[in-house]
């Protein structure tokens, strides 16, 4: 795999991120290199404490690393300050939790809209792209329902459309079928296949085999190292 490819969309190059727990160093991220080219579809795998959840929050512009570079569209990400930081997240990630993240007392048609209103879309038209992606997500008749009155299923589609409310071009999916039923965790995932299919480059972490399975490619890691890639 070249580092320096130009279908690249992210890069990160000897990535280090060090914690302190009380006077104890860990070490989540230990010189890691790894390139994700564009409209792969990746899963990162790997126990509790192997630096997973580090790496995407690396990725997802949520935390810095300790050394090293972090590059999303040739952008070296470490040199941002935490305003540029904040807007090129919002400007070129979605994201899509396990435990859906949405606001209670929004509708599904606000829930979807939030990211728009942060990046100052005028509301006609912030209202119209919240309805067409509610529809391409199978949620018609549901845009006035609270999250309250939906299925784990629905709320996690809700999740999908908001993360493809700014048109990101990545998409980062942290255990997304970690609190669904199997059967409707194939249903998000086949969603997620299908949103790959149309160019979205996506990552996901996961610690399902079969969910894994969906992916193009896994990494799996341990003890703040790549272990292990693994082409599906």
């Amino acid at each position: 795999m070249s580092l320096s490819s130009n279908n690249n969309i992210i890069r990160l190059e000897e990535a280090n991120k060090t914690y302190f727990v009380g006077s104890n160093e860990v070490r989540a991220l230990n010189g890691v290199d790894i390139a994700f080219a564009r409209g792969d579809f990746w899963a990162i795998m790997g126990p509790s404490g192997s630096g997973k959840s580090t790496m995407m929050n690396i990725i997802g512009c949520l935390d810095r690393l300790t050394s090293g570079h972090y590059f999303l569209e040739g952008q070296d990400v470490g040199r941002l300050d935490d305003d540029a930081l904040s807007e090129f997240r919002l400007r070129h990630l979605g994201f899509i939790f396990q435990s859906f993240n949405l606001i209670p007392q929004l509708s599904v048609l606000r829930n979807i809209e939030l990211p728009l209103y942060y990046l100052g879309w005028e509301p006609t038209e912030s209202i119209r792209r919240a309805e067409e992606l509610a529809l391409s997500v199978g949620l018609e008749g549901r845009l006035e329902h609270k999250p309250s009155e939906l299925s784990g299923g629905q709320m996690q589609r809700v999740a999908i459309a908001r993360a493809l409310a700014n048109d990101p071009k990545i998409l980062l999916a942290d255990e997304p079928t970690g609190n669904l039923d199997s059967q409707t965790g194939v249903q998000i995932m086949k969603l997620l296949v299908e949103l790959n299919d149309k160019g979205k480059t996506i990552i996901m972490v996961t610690h399902e085999p079969e969910v894994a399975s969906h992916a193009k490619k896994s990494l799996h890691m341990k003890d703040g190292i790549i272990d292990d890639i693994r082409s599906h």
